[in-house]
C-alpha cells in the first residue's frame, strides 16, 4: 500500500513539475514550449517559403516536397511565422534562385516588401541515400539499414535585402529489420523511401533553431495599404499579432544601393521615422486600422514597425 502512494506522489509531482512554465496553444498544430520565449515579439513575421529542389539521385520530387512541407510544418509550429502560401508566385522556385545566384531575390525586394514578407527561406537537398549491410546466410537475413542526407537552407532578409543565413545540415537515420530474401520489392521500395524521407526531415528540423534566433533579431516590417479619411488601413492584424492599442512608427521607403564598379542592386538602405500611428480596430482576416498618432503626413505604402 506504501508502495502505491509513494509511486502516486511521484507520478504528481513529475506531472506538476512538467506543466510548469508550458505555454498553451490553441489546436493549430502548435507544440507546447517549456521555455518562454526570450524575445518574441508578439509579432508573427510573414515568411516566403519557396519550395525545395533536390539534386540527390533518389526520389526526386518525392523529396522536394517532403523538405519543404516539413519546413513549413515546423515554422507554422512554432508560433512566430505566418508561411506565405502564395510566396512561389512571386519568387519561383528555389532552383531559379541557385540559378540567378540569388540576384532574383535582390531585385524583388520593394515587391516583397509590398506583399508584406519579412525572410525568404529556400533551399536543396544536395545527397540522399541508403547504405544497406545483410547477412549472407538463411532464409530469413537481418538488414541492417544507414541512411544520410545533405540540406542546404538558406534565408534572405528582405528589410536589409540580403542572404543572412546558409547552411548545410545532415541527418542520420540507423534501421535494422529482419526481411526475407524473397519480399516484396515494392514494400522493398517503400521501405526505402520512408528511410529517405525521415532522414531529410531530421536535417530540415536542424536549422529551425537558427531561423527563429535570426528572427528574433531582426525587426518585424508592416505597410500602410491604404488611407481613408483618417482611418489609416495596415496589411497586419489580429493574425500578425497586432493588438489594438499598439504604437507602431510610420518609416518611409529606404533608397536602393548599387555597386559603382558593376551596376548590379546591392540592397536597400533604411528608412527614416516619419511619425507614429496607433492601432484602433480589425478589419478582414488580418488587417488592421491605426490613426495618426505623432508626426507628420502618412502615405500608402509607408513601412510600419514596433515601436
Amino acid at each position: 500500500m506504501v508502495k502505491y502512494i509513494v509511486l502516486t506522489l511521484v507520478t504528481i509531482q513529475f506531472l506538476v513539475s512538467c506543466a510548469t512554465g508550458v505555454i498553451n496553444r490553441d489546436g493549430q498544430g502548435k507544440r507546447p514550449r517549456i521555455d518562454e520565449r526570450k524575445y518574441f515579439s508578439g509579432v508573427k513575421k510573414k515568411v516566403a517559403l519557396l519550395p525545395f529542389f533536390n539534386e540527390s539521385p533518389f526520389e526526386s520530387e518525392d523529396l522536394e516536397i517532403n523538405a519543404t512541407e516539413e519546413l513549413r510544418n515546423e515554422l507554422s509550429r512554432t508560433g512566430e511565422f505566418i508561411v506565405d502560401s502564395s510566396s512561389s508566385k512571386l519568387f519561383g522556385a528555389s532552383k531559379e534562385i541557385y540559378v540567378g545566384g540569388g540576384m532574383k531575390l535582390v531585385q524583388l525586394t520593394r515587391q516583397a516588401k509590398i506583399a508584406g514578407i519579412n525572410f525568404v527561406i529556400f533551399g536543396r537537398v544536395i545527397d540522399a541515400r541508403v547504405r544497406e549491410k545483410t547477412d549472407e546466410i538463411g532464409i530469413v537475413r537481418q538488414t541492417k539499414s544507414y541512411t544520410e542526407s545533405k540540406v542546404e537552407v538558406r534565408v534572405f532578409d528582405v528589410n536589409a535585402g540580403k542572404e543572412i543565413y546558409t547552411e548545410t545540415l545532415g541527418g542520420f537515420a540507423d534501421d535494422s529489420t529482419f526481411r526475407f530474401f524473397a519480399s516484396d520489392r515494392e514494400d522493398y521500395l517503400s521501405y526505402r523511401r520512408d528511410l529517405l524521407r525521415y532522414a531529410v526531415r531530421v536535417a530540415v528540423r536542424k536549422s529551425v533553431p537558427k531561423v527563429l534566433e535570426l528572427a528574433s533579431k531582426l525587426d518585424w516590417v508592416g505597410r500602410v495599404a491604404k488611407i481613408i479619411g483618417n482611418k489609416i488601413y495596415l496589411n497586419a492584424g489580429r493574425e500578425s499579432g497586432i493588438n489594438i492599442g499598439d504604437i507602431l512608427k510610420i518609416i518611409t521607403e529606404g533608397t536602393e544601393i548599387y555597386d559603382p564598379e558593376t551596376g548590379a542592386l546591392i540592397g536597400m538602405s533604411k528608412g527614416d521615422m516619419k511619425g507614429t500611428i496607433e492601432v484602433v480596430d480589425y478589419f478582414g482576416s488580418d488587417g488592421s486600422i491605426a490613426i495618426l498618432h505623432s508626426g507628420g503626413q502618412v502615405l500608402e505604402g509607408d513601412f510600419v514597425q514596433l515601436y
